[in-house]
This record gives structure tokens, C-alpha cells and sequence, in this order.
């Protein structure tokens, strides 16, 4: 008999791009999803196929309790204005090793592959994060370099040496334009290049400049962010023409944004991306209306994991893309207060709510066909 998650992942090559997590109108979703697992699952029998999970979280806040004298993390004290005890901290890695102890469990019980992580405060509290029980057994490594953001928040790569292995890694400056934002500095992007089950890969993790001060006044720094990026991919793609790319991170801008569909170019459709475009999987699910985060009861998508168009046929040996999640529970959403429907966030206020992120995580699933080794007589 085989995997489980073979047998799983076999079903999915046939349901490309319908997702089992869906905000609005969840039960009929998963309904549908259902149905397809049903009606497909004879057919989907002839061919076998592993499954991975690339995943991004945005994880709020996540500081330790140590005063770092180079940023501005005095709220995050224990004699700071939020009281951010030791207490509070163990409660908030609980929560979040809770969560990604779950993303993406139903397609591969190994759970994501590779995470990348936002709002980190430094490499301690990823290895913090990933000594939790919940998720100690994955035996995640992480990647992390320090950036000048003012509040002293990073992003992040977690991974699991089990499929991916780092060949090399680097921060990428993004120098924000004058006006645009009130800080001088923003957070570092995250360069990672790497083997994903055999493949060289290079994955981008984002953390583009917030819309504080306005969207329109705040825009410039985020298309200064995607023009880094773009060009780090460019001065890739004149050595690997064929690199499979991975563009992931809370990007502050929606899949409809110029940074995004003209800046990045990504496509809101894969028969639209030619070689050496990059794809958005999130765009027609943003225009039905669901989201990672909600302000002012209005839902955006900013959490998106974009990638090269080398991802997209199915008609190849490796990695192939199958289909995009939002990751969706119950437990994670507001039942109550003026964030009721809202992502169940960490604070309100200086007050600790003891959630999980004001964001939901996002995640791909993708798929490789597994051939079957012929035994010689």
C-alpha cells in the first residue's frame, strides 16, 4: 500500500489551483474539495507524487525579553508598556509552534519544507521557536542575518534539512526613497540558494516597507523593495536561465499592486507568464475576496508566495506547482472585540490578547512525480 500522502498528493496533480482553505464561504470550499478527492481518486491512482510545502508566516512581533540597545525594542520589556514578561514570550512561541506544527499536515505530515518568517527580532528567537515540542522533531535549521530596521525586526528562513540544503545566503540593502516613509531604514531582504529535493533553488524573503503614513505616500518604498529584488532575480537569471525562483514575504501591497505587476511582473495567470517571468498564484483569490489580514473590515492579501515559470509544467521530473493555500482554522480567527472576524492577533494595544498573528500563513503545495523502479528478473 502507499503513503498516504501519495495517495493524497496523486488527487491534488488533478485539482490544480483549488484551494482547501478558502475565508469566504469555507464549508462549501471544502465541500468542493471533497467531492474532487472523491470523483478523482480512481483515476489519480495511475501515478504517484511527493509532495512539498513552501510556507511563509508572518509571526508578529516576535521578540525576546532582552533589551538590545541598538533598536527600539523598549515596548517588548518586561518593564515596558506592554509588561512583555518571560511568560508571555513562552505562551507566544507555543502559539505560533502550534500553528506551523499544522500548515500544510493534511498534504504532508512532515509539514513545511520551508518557512520564511517575518517580524522576527533575531536569530534567538528562531532558536527558541524551533526547540518548541510541537515542532522540535522537524529538526528545522534556520537562516538569519540582521538588519537596520528600526524596530529591530528581521525576516527569516526556516527549513528542514530533510528536503533543503543551503549552498549560500546574503542580505540584500534596500535603500528607501526620501519622503516616502518616516524611518531611514527598512528591513533587509533574504537571499537563499539552496537544494529543495535535489533542485538548486534560490528563495527571496520579504518584508517590504509598511503603509504608515498612507498608502500613496508609503508606495515608493515598496516599489524601491521589489526593484531590489527584481534585480537580485535578473543577475540570477543571466547565470541560470532556467532557476526556479521563489518571491515570498508579507509585501505590504495586495496581488493588484504596481509592485507586483509591474515592478516584480509577476502574472496573475500561468498560461500569461513566459520563460523568465515569475507567476502570482494569489491574484485571483485576492479578487474573490479573501485575505491574510483584514484592516478596517476590509480584507487584504499581502502574505503571497510568488515563483519562475520553470515551477509551473507538470510534464517535468522535478518540483512542479499544484496549488495555493491560505492556512485557515477556526482556533486563529477573533470571537470577539472590535477585531471580531479578524486574525487573532497577539495584542490589542499595550494589552496582550494572547492569539497567534494578526496574519494568516500562506502556503504552496507543491509536487514531483515519483517514478516507480523497475526490478530487474
Amino acid at each position: 500500500m502507499r503513503p498516504a500522502f501519495l495517495a493524497i498528493a496523486s488527487v491534488l496533480c488533478f485539482c490544480m489551483f483549488v484551494p482547501l482553505f478558502i475565508i469566504s464561504n469555507m464549508k462549501k470550499a471544502i465541500a468542493i474539495s471533497l467531492f474532487l478527492v472523491g470523483s478523482l481518486s480512481a483515476v489519480a491512482q495511475k501515478k504517484d507524487y511527493k509532495p512539498v510545502i513552501i510556507s511563509f508566516y508572518n509571526l508578529e512581533n516576535l521578540y525576546d525579553t532582552v533589551d538590545n540597545t541598538l533598536t527600539n525594542d523598549e515596548e517588548f520589556l518586561p518593564n515596558g508598556p506592554r509588561n512583555y514578561t518571560t511568560a508571555i514570550y513562552m505562551d507566544k512561541l507555543n502559539k505560533l509552534a502550534t500553528v506551523i506544527s499544522q500548515i500544510g499536515t493534511e498534504i504532508n505530515p512532515d509539514g513545511p519544507a520551508i518557512l520564511g518568517v517575518a517580524e522576527v527580532e533575531n536569530d534567538t528567537v528562531l532558536n527558541d521557536l524551533v526547540r518548541q515540542k510541537l515542532i522540535e522533531k522537524r529538526n528545522y535549521k534556520i537562516v538569519h542575518y540582521d538588519s537596520k530596521d528600526i524596530r529591530g525586526v528581521d525576516v527569516g528562513l526556516l527549513y528542514n534539512p530533510k528536503y533543503f540544503s543551503v549552498i549560500t545566503s546574503d542580505k540584500l540593502f534596500v535603500s528607501l526613497p526620501s519622503g516616502s516613509k518616516d524611518a531611514y531604514y527598512t528591513r533587509d531582504i533574504l537571499w537563499v540558494k539552496g537544494t529543495l529535493d535535489g533542485e538548486t533553488v534560490h528563495i527571496y524573503v520579504n518584508h517590504w516597507p509598511s503603509r504608515s503614513g498612507g498608502e500613496k505616500r508609503s508606495a515608493p518604498g515598496r516599489n524601491a523593495a521589489a526593484q531590489v529584488c527584481k534585480n537580485h532575480i535578473d543577475s540570477i537569471a543571466k547565470l541560470e536561465p532556467n532557476a526556479k525562483i521563489i518571491v515570498m514575504g508579507d509585501l505590504n501591497d495586495d496581488p493588484i499592486n504596481e509592485s507586483i505587476t509591474k515592478i516584480l511582473g509577476a502574472k496573475p495567470k500561468a498560461g500569461e507568464v513566459m520563460k523568465g517571468g515569475l507567476f502570482n498564484p494569489w491574484t485571483d483569490m485576492y479578487k474573490k475576496g479573501n485575505g491574510t489580514l483584514a484592516y478596517q473590515d476590509a480584507w487584504g492579501l499581502f502574505d503571497q508566495i510568488i515563483i519562475s515559470y520553470p515551477w509551473l509544467s507538470k510534464n517535468q521530473e522535478g518540483l512542479f506547482l499544484a496549488q495555493p493555500h491560505i492556512f485557515f482554522k477556526e482556533y486563529l480567527v477573533e470571537n470577539k472585540g472590535r477585531y471580531k472576524g479578524y486574525p487573532m492577533r497577539t495584542w490589542d494595544g499595550n494589552t496582550y490578547r494572547g492569539g497567534y498573528s494578526d496574519h494568516f500563513p500562506t502556503y504552496l503545495v507543491m509536487l514531483k512525480e515519483v517514478k516507480e523502479v523497475k526490478k530487474g528478473f
